[in-house]
C-alpha cells in the first residue's frame, strides 16, 4: 500500500455532503481513508463565484498513480462534476497532491501537484493533519511551505469531517 494525499473541494450544491460522498466513494474504490482534515471554507481561485469547502486527506491505496487518477475522475463524474471553464464552479474536485514520495511528470499526470506551494486552501488542511510531510521536490515541510506562503487567501475553519 502506498500513502497518498488528496485535496477535495466543492462549491456547488451541498458542499459538505459532496465532500463526504467523495470520501465514501474513494473508500469504495480501494482508497483507504487514514485521516481527514476539518472542513475549511475558502475563497475561490480565479473568477468570482461561491466559496469552496475544502478538506485534505491522508489515504492508502494499492492503485498505480495512473489508475488512481482514472478512479478519481470516475468518482468526480459519478458525483456530478461537469466540464465548465478553467477554475469554474465544481460539485467536486479531487486533486492528487502526493503519491508516496514519487515524482511523476506526464501529459495527464503531475505529482506532486504543481500548485501545492501556492495554495492556502491546500496547505491549511494539510498543516492540520500532516505538518511534517516533506515535499519531494522543494524539500520543505507542509508547515514551512504554509509559513512562506505570500498569498494567504481567506481560509476559515468550519468543523470536522469524521476522521
Amino acid at each position: 500500500m502506498t500513502t497518498i494525499y488528496l485535496s477535495l473541494g466543492s462549491n456547488i450544491g451541498n458542499r459538505r455532503k459532496n465532500l463526504e460522498k467523495a470520501v465514501k466513494e474513494l473508500e469504495k474504490n480501494n482508497i483507504k481513508k487514514i485521516k481527514i482534515s476539518s472542513f475549511y471554507e475558502t475563497e475561490p481561485v480565479g473568477p468570482k463565484q461561491r466559496n469552496f469547502y475544502n478538506v485534505a486527506g491522508k489515504f492508502e491505496t494499492n492503485l498505480s498513480p495512473q489508475n488512481l487518477l482514472k478512479t478519481v475522475k470516475q468518482i468526480e463524474d459519478k458525483i456530478g462534476r461537469k466540464k465548465t471553464y478553467r477554475w469554474g464552479p465544481r460539485v467536486i474536485d479531487i486533486d492528487i497532491l502526493f503519491y508516496g514520495k514519487q515524482i511523476i511528470k506526464s501529459k495527464k499526470l503531475i505529482i506532486p501537484h504543481k500548485e501545492i506551494i501556492n495554495r492556502a486552501f491546500v496547505l491549511v488542511p494539510m498543516v492540520e493533519i500532516v505538518p511534517k510531510v516533506v515535499h519531494p521536490i522543494y524539500h520543505k515541510t507542509i508547515k514551512r511551505m504554509f509559513d512562506e506562503l505570500k498569498n494567504k487567501k481567506s481560509v476559515r475553519l468550519i468543523n470536522c469531517l469524521n476522521s
